[in-house]
């Protein structure tokens, strides 16, 4: 049985909005790298230590702007400015040579940190006057031999802020360079083309917001081309996050309470053999505590199944016909039915198509462009994307294209398309605040056991046990394409995405069930935790 899953497959932050500054992986077919036009760079544009403390000193004359009268406030604010006095002395020991510099750099990723505040609050409290110019920067030279900064390390660097900004600002080195973390995420997807399946694209985004990708593997295996660099993918389950978050939004809004019972909202639709749509509550088909029974049993060969187009309600019907599995609330068994009840629910609380309400509640205010809810018919990707594969039986056997294909059937619970980036920069969003309050990511959180991998389920979300932590995301498994992702204890997210599920790669069938995580899920974890 084929469930659209993310962690396996069974029955059983700040409210500031974060732009994304993508470093794909260069050289990749499928289109150029995507790069942030405006990126702080390092330059040497001083020849002497002489000629950068001159300039310097008048440049924070004119900042400063200590007037005649106010020069024994110098020596109260020197300790301050001697930071960039000192920083400048380093600067020109450590750029010598652009050669030098480059190499300095190559291992390293810079980080900009703001000017002083106290630096800024006394410059704003000072007349300026030519006189006072000279004296500042004698001032400013003698403090700054003094200084105990006058030792500071020489991985501080100062810099000159594109043409906007003429305000210095200190860069500091921390952790990998943007290519060396491109060769490890390559390196890590590049383990699951080796165990066979035919293409992996990956996406690894820090918290705050900078992204790295690479693919590995074919694209095509007709053609032998490369996946393209952070191209379209089916995203099975993780469409289940989007329509939970617009549930949560409903909740926030006082449309829609948690615990109340869905015959509430859709009255008369939900019922069955066991099965009472008063007795349901809107929390446990977020949580898979229902009791409905699974829409996927009975369903033909996907093949079979790919030009056809079944609605939702065609789709709640045939899983209704069969009886519930368990009393509501009684144990979690995933079960994607819940999620078409819900998208249900949606439209009919929010008197719109679920598609057009994370259009407009999700993606347009976060900027999504390779993100959607294919239309009715939409068989074809609309943006560049890779091959996706399967099996006629769901087993490990021969690979056939399966690549457009109507996702009808999977609806709410998972026909969505997204990228690795875009999907890594959603997951994000739902726990900086950017697209809900505190309180719904607390009942996100709030979750149930889901086996023996000791992972949890919330409210549309999926609690990964990592070997760096708890890590919060959900992945989707639709035929073509699995993507297992999550957003990791440090806030970092990432998205390894293959194109063939697990059911039908021997290795990874054979990893998982010796008790072993799934393929996708140990590259994720080496993606967040560097195991």
């Amino acid at each position: 049985m084929l469930l659209l899953f993310g962690s396996r497959e069974t029955g059983g932050m700040s409210n500031s909005k974060k732009t994304t500054k993508t470093w794909f992986q260069d050289g990749e077919s499928g289109g150029a790298p995507n790069r942030e036009s405006g990126r702080l760079g390092v330059r040497d544009r001083s020849p002497g230590r002489s000629r950068s403390l001159r300039l310097v000193a008048a440049s924070l004359a004119g900042l400063v702007g200590i007037g005649a009268a106010s020069f024994g406030a110098v020596a109260a604010q020197a300790n301050t400015v001697a930071v960039l006095a000192s920083s400048v002395s380093v600067l020109s020991e450590n750029l010598a040579s652009a050669q030098g510099l480059s190499r300095s750099l190559a291992d390293s990723t810079i980080e900009p940190t703001a000017l002083s505040a106290s630096a800024t609050s006394n410059a704003s409290a000072s007349a300026t006057s030519n006189a006072s110019a000279s004296a500042a920067s004698k001032a400013v030279s003698q403090q700054a031999a003094a200084s105990k900064y006058a030792t500071a390390s020489k991985q501080t660097i100062v810099s000159k802020h594109s043409a906007s900004s003429k305000q210095a600002s200190s860069l500091r080195q921390i952790g990998k360079s943007k290519a060396a973390q491109k060769r490890d995420l390559k390196a890590t997807i590049q383990t699951l083309v080796d165990n066979g399946y035919p293409g992996a694209l990956a996406a690894k985004t820090d918290k705050d917001g900078n992204t790295v990708g690479a693919t590995a593997g074919k694209g095509n295996l007709a053609t032998g081309e490369a996946p393209p660099l952070d191209g379209e993918v089916r995203i099975g389950s993780n469409t289940k996050t989007f329509v939970a978050v617009v549930i949560m939004k409903m909740v926030e809004e006082g449309k829609v309470k948690l615990d109340e019972p869905i015959e509430t909202y859709l009255p008369g639709l939900i019922k069955g053999q066991g099965v009472d749509g008063k007795k349901i509550t809107v929390r446990q088909l977020l949580q898979h505590t229902s009791g409905l029974p699974e829409i996927m049993l009975g369903m033909p060969d996907f093949f079979a199944m790919r030009n056809d187009y079944l609605s939702p309600r065609d789709v709640l019907d045939m899983a209704l016909t069969r009886p519930a599995q368990f009393a509501p609330g009684a144990k979690f068994t995933y079960t994607n039915t819940n999620y078409i009840v819900l998208g249900l629910l949606a439209e009919r609380v929010g008197k719109r198509p679920v598609a057009e309400q994370i259009e407009a509640k999700i993606i347009k205010p976060l900027g999504l462009k390779h993100t959607y809810m294919p239309g009715p018919g939409e068989k074809a990707f609309r943006g560049k994307h890779p091959h996706g594969y399967h099996t006629r039986d769901n087993k490990p056997g021969k690979l056939e294209d399966i690549t457009e294909a109507d996702p009808s059937w999977a609806w709410a619970a998972g026909s969505m398309i997204s990228t690795p980036s875009e999907l890594n920069k959603f997951m994000q969003s739902i726990f900086d605040g950017s697209l809900l309050n505190q309180a719904s990511i607390a009942e996100m959180k709030k979750s149930v056991p889901m086996g023996d991998e000791g992972d949890a389920y919330g409210l549309g979300l999926i609690g990964h046990k990592l070997s760096c932590g708890v890590a919060w995301g959900h992945g989707g498994t639709i035929p073509g394409s699995q993507t297992d992702n999550a957003v990791g204890p440090d806030g970092a997210a990432a998205v390894i995405a293959t194109t063939a599920i697990p059911a039908t790669n021997a290795k990874d069938t054979a990893a998982e069930e010796a008790g072993g995580k799934r393929l996708g899920l140990q590259a994720l974890d080496k993606a967040l935790c560097g195991k």
